[in-house]
């Protein structure tokens, strides 16, 4: 078996190890000022500057004291001690700055200090409403207003806004005359009782911003004022210490191609407040190890400032050097061990490998004599073999058939049974012929045709107006719930209320004979097929927008083609930033438990992963592979990082989002049962249960010997199921599943049908090995073969002995009792019902 380190990584994690651990050799330590380069446009323009210390590529610590600076023409700009610029005429020059013997300099260019300058309602005044609350969900940009005052949520109908301000109510909100009088000022100032409180100082800026624009007369937003397109945070990613601080800057970008310093309106959240705090000016408080990431929002833009904090680990110096990387997984995670100071786990021995392999892959322990086979095996690449051999079995295709039924929402209450089986057996067919991921989701959302027929059409059953068809297909295949957006801009995210309408027109020309009335009602067969014409009417403005994929090219009213196919196209394009990554992060999770972006289908910018640069990794391949998703598992599988140990090191203890060791986890209940039941050999009888007054015979879809893993939908009576939180396939929603403990589920394996009348059935193991303990089989055997059943493994040395003690103390007529008790004591222990 091969392993290889890149030199690159050889050479970064050299650079990097002692920077923040017990030292080779430090890297040259410089300076750098943040932003690289500056442009500054108009009288009113400025720029503050930050001084980084720079250990090869590697931002560290910001430098607040000791710090000379110099403009090498003042006549054009000048910089405050503190770092601030301010333009005074149009021309280029260069600011430095000069710190224990270390310099650094960077451009400024300043322009339009000669043309007249006036305040943008869109671009000064929105943003400071925004920043000073008085548009949020529990103020003004309520539904309904407060006290008679409307505005948009967060400022997306700016238009309708500077109406509600100037003109509503005869204008009674602004005085041209005497602005401190306004109400908008009078009010937020507190010279006027404001149920809101304080929340604009008359000595601030924005004070001096709002009262300047009334005074020139409050003009409106129009279509000549600057866009903007992206923010920036600056800077982007730094490596800090607890209780250091830094300052984070914010830049918008606007379509003209102009960009200006925003960091005064910018609202900044943390993702992660046990690494670093922030406050409303961009102050980042470094509050533990681990890496973070500061939101920055401004204008419905979104941008994201990675925070590295090395574990505080006492570690030899060698100890990520010689880290095997077996393939790019291993490249990226082993990169980011090395920025945190964290020491992985060891290689996982044969037995827990297996078994983590089996459980992940096809939802089932493996056999003993699989087991068994697999210790005897003495090959280097026996673990790829059996890699191999899972990812062609059977049950593999049950298991994911039954993964993508839950994104898919397959429900015998949303659906007649005949759908059901139609849309499972499409899923199921599709996952046997390992097709490629973009090939599945383009059929699914260009289907036509009848729903017994074609099961993809059941997609169109599911959701029957354009709204839900956009959210659910947005969330299902994207990961993104871009549902906020139906009413207003999205607060979380960039997407805006007309984005939302002009992609929910992409599905309204989608039809169906059969559509109308109760959904249950029949027998459920609907054949689906497109229309030439009809337009989703967007409520806010009462025309219906161009059809546009989100981010996309707009589709004319008047083109007669399925509007679903450029949707289709642009959905699994490549170059679809969120498609390749939320398919990935699904498949991820299901070998580790835990996603690279968490909650496993919340793929919105506000929500970075924990290694940006392994999901854009992953990602690619998966493209690369033309989305073949066993070329992905492959990949995990294989590599170092899926083997190891789970247990922890000292010095990873704490790890449980950067892939240091294995993250034990309970299995979904799906798999806890269908593993009781191969471990007892006494299968469960389904029941389907459907719409209320659905013919049940009609409906036996489930023999007798049908895993949990193999029904069709959740719609099926089981207890056990229901009890440890199976997929209720409601909504598109990983948070449907629930892998939280509670008392009933101890209750139920200690005491409940599930386990104790499977082994005191006739037909169980219990009985088969009681008759071979009779027959001659010794007690060590009988032992063995009862773990490797449960757990997949021997016993230790004292399990072995306490359990033959036991054996040898009872007597024959109990011994039946006997086994039937160590089953339970293995079948409801934490190491049978968790993936280790």
């Amino acid at each position: 078996m091969s392993y290889r380190i890149s030199k690159a990584n050889l050479m970064f994690i050299a650079g990097m190890i002692i920077l923040f651990g017990s030292t080779i050799l430090m890297a040259e330590d410089n300076l750098a000022i943040l932003p690289s380069q500056v442009f500054l446009d108009g009288p009113e323009s400025s720029a503050q500057l930050l001084v980084q210390e720079k250990h090869g590529e590697i931002l560290g610590r910001q430098i607040s004291e000791d710090m000379e600076w110099s403009v090498a023409d003042e006549s054009i700009a000048t910089v405050s001690r503190l770092g601030k610029l301010t333009p005074h005429a149009d021309g280029k020059t260069v600011v430095t700055v000069k710190s224990t013997e270390r310099t650094a300099s960077i451009p400024v260019e300043v322009s339009g200090m000669m043309s007249d300058f006036r305040w943008s309602f869109r671009n000064d005044v929105l943003p400071i409403l925004t920043k000073s609350g008085c548009n949020m969900g529990s103020c003004h940009g309520a539904l309904a207003g407060k006290g008679g005052f409307r505005l948009s949520l967060h400022g997306y109908d700016a238009e309708t806004d500077h109406f509600n301000i100037t003109k509503q109510d005869r204008g009674r909100r602004v005085e041209f005359q005497d602005p401190g009088r306004s109400l908008l000022l009078a009010k937020p100032t507190g010279a006027m009782p404001h149920k809101g409180g304080l929340r604009i100082d008359t000595d601030s800026r924005d004070y001096r911003i709002l009262s300047e624009w009334i005074a020139s007369g409050a003009k409106a937003p129009n279509q000549d004022d600057p866009r903007i397109e992206t923010i920036s945070v600056i800077p982007s990613r730094v490596q800090l210490r607890p209780g250091e601080q830094q300052q984070l800057l914010g830049e918008a970008h606007y379509h003209n191609g102009t960009a200006r310093d925003v960091t005064q309106w910018v609202k900044w959240t943390s993702t992660n407040e046990a690494v670093c705090t922030v406050d409303q000016t961009g102050r980042v408080e470094i509050v533990g190890p681990g890496e973070g990431a500061i939101v920055g929002w401004f204008s419905s833009k979104i941008s994201v400032a990675r925070i590295t904090v090395p574990y505080d680990n006492k570690l030899p110096a060698d100890t990520f050097a010689k880290l095997n990387a077996r393939n790019f997984i291993d490249e990226h995670v082993n990169e980011q061990l090395a920025r945190l100071n964290l020491p992985p786990s060891p290689r996982c021995d044969d037995m827990t490998f297996i078994r983590r392999v089996y459980l992940d892959c096809i939802g089932l322990p493996p056999t003993p004599e699989e087991v068994q086979k697999f210790l005897a095996n003495t090959s280097e690449t026996k673990r790829d073999d059996v890699i191999e051999h899972l990812l062609e079995r059977p049950e593999f295709v049950d298991y994911w058939s039954y993964k993508w039924s839950d994104v898919l929402m397959l429900n015998g209450t949303l659906l007649r049974p005949q759908a059901v089986k139609s849309y499972y057996e499409w899923i199921h067919k599709h996952v046997a012929n390992n097709t490629p991921w973009d090939q599945l989701v383009t059929e699914i959302l260009t289907a036509t045709g009848s729903t017994f027929q074609n099961g993809a059409t059941n997609f169109y059953s599911l959701y029957q107006t354009p709204e839900d068809m956009t959210e659910n297909a947005c969330q299902a295949f994207l990961g993104l719930s871009i549902g906020c957006a139906k009413c207003h801009n999205h607060p979380l995210e960039k997407w805006t209320n007309d984005q939302y309408y002009a992609m929910a027109n992409l599905f309204s020309r989608v039809k169906a004979k059969g559509w109308g009335g109760d959904s249950r009602n029949g027998d459920g067969l609907r054949t689906v097929f497109v229309s030439d014409r009809g337009e989703l009417v967007q409520p806010r403005t009462g025309q219906p927008q161009l059809p546009t994929p989100l981010d996309g090219e707009p589709i004319p009213f008047d083109k007669t083609e399925d509007r679903r196919v450029p949707l289709a196209e642009w959905m699994t394009s490549p170059e679809n930033p969120y498609f390749a990554k939320s398919i990935t992060n699904r498949v991820w999770a299901n070998f580790f438990g835990v996603g690279l972006v968490e909650s496993v289908d919340d793929m919105r910018s506000s929500n970075p992963a924990s290694n940006e640069e392994l999901l854009a990794a992953a990602a690619q391949y998966l493209v690369d592979e033309q989305f073949n998703l066993k070329s992905l598992m492959r990949q995990i599988l294989q590599s170092n990082t899926y083997q190891r140990s789970s247990l922890p090191v000292e010095g990873n203890e704490a790890d449980t989002r950067f892939y240091s060791r294995y993250f034990p986890r309970r299995l979904i209940a799906e798999v806890i049962h269908d593993s009781i039941v191969q471990a007892v050999d006494v299968p469960t009888k389904f029941d389907f249960i459907g719409f209320p007054g659905a013919d049940r015979q009609a409906t036996d879809f489930y023999p007798l010997g049908t895993r949990a893993i193999q029904l069709y939908d959740s719609a099926v009576e089981s207890y056990f199921l229901k009890t440890f939180g199976r997929n209720t396939r409601n909504i598109v929603c990983e948070c449907e599943r629930s892998n939280e403990p509670s008392m009933v589920q101890v209750l139920h394996m200690s005491n409940g049908s599930t386990i104790n009348e499977k082994l005191q059935m006739a037909e169980s193991q219990v009985q088969k090995l009681h008759a071979q303990l009779q027959n001659g089989m010794s007690i060590d055997s009988l032992i063995d073969n009862v773990y490797l059943r449960c757990l997949s493994r021997y016993p230790k040395p004292q399990e072995r002995s306490a359990f033959v003690a036991i054996f040898q103390e009872a007597p024959p007529k109990e011994q039946r009792a006997v086994i039937e008790d160590l089953f339970w004591a293995l079948l409801t222990s934490r190491e049978f019902v968790f993936n280790h």
